[in-house]
């Protein structure tokens, strides 16, 4: 576990694709006194290289867990079930992801949603679909100033860090839902933006407002060429 900001830790490296070794993926716990929010997955037996403790424990020390929020259903594993069993969370996640996630997983959703709201006063769930069709993403306020977007698979940076859209070949994702899902993202003005599978370079960016404009206009301008 890893402390990236005053009420924010990243959990341990995974690598949850045999066939794509160089993406990880992170989850990220945001501690709060009215419940810790989890965001993405971990748990797949993940133990820290340098404490050598399973992060879920430290999790537990930290606080728990009250809800688990996923971006997608790729983020299923059954180690969902594994989190609810110790932490007795909440695992929630957009409608249409929910028996694919009950597939990967074993478990359903407790919690799911289909239109943009605002959770727990303070958690804005943002419907994204493109990547996927229920794809969501998450902003958060931090009361130590700044603001927290979790993108899932929408985005992505590349090892270059250039900016890449979450499309997927093979008809899962389309084209225009995530032309018009970043155009919607583009105004929204992050400080700091988390990805659920990156590569080990940029896991997260910290962007100001004319470089997340910039960003999206990197990432949608394939997206805009194919589907004029």
């Amino acid at each position: 576990m890893k402390k990236l900001f005053d009420d924010l830790w990243q959990t341990t490296p995974e690598h949850p694709l045999s066939e794509f070794p160089d993406i990880i993926s992170h989850a990220y716990l945001l501690v709060r006194d009215e419940g810790n929010i989890m965001f993405y997955s971990t748990g797949r037996e993940a133990i820290d290289p340098v404490t050598d403790e399973d992060d879920l424990e430290y999790i537990r020390a930290l606080g728990g867990i009250r809800r688990q929020y996923l971006g997608h259903w790729h983020e299923a594993t059954p180690a969902l079930a594994r989190i609810k069993q110790i932490f007795k969370s909440d695992l929630c996640c957009h409608t249409l992801e929910d028996e694919a996630i009950h597939k990967a997983s074993g478990v359903h959703a407790d919690l799911t949603f289909h239109d943009h709201a605002m959770h727990l006063g303070a958690i804005e769930v943002i419907p994204s679909p493109g990547h996927t069709k229920g794809s969501t993403c998450y902003r958060y306020q931090s009361p130590y100033g700044k603001t927290y977007l979790f993108t899932g698979d929408t985005l992505i940076i590349n090892d270059d860090g250039v900016w890449n859209n979450g499309y997927l070949p093979g008809g899962e994702s389309d084209k225009t839902d995530l032309k018009e899902t970043l155009g919607i993202l583009r105004e929204l003005k992050p400080d700091v933006v988390f990805f659920a599978a990156s590569n080990d370079r940029f896991p997260f960016k910290e962007v100001t407002n004319e470089e997340w404009e910039s960003a999206i206009d990197e990432a949608i301008h394939p997206l805009k060429k194919e589907t004029s």
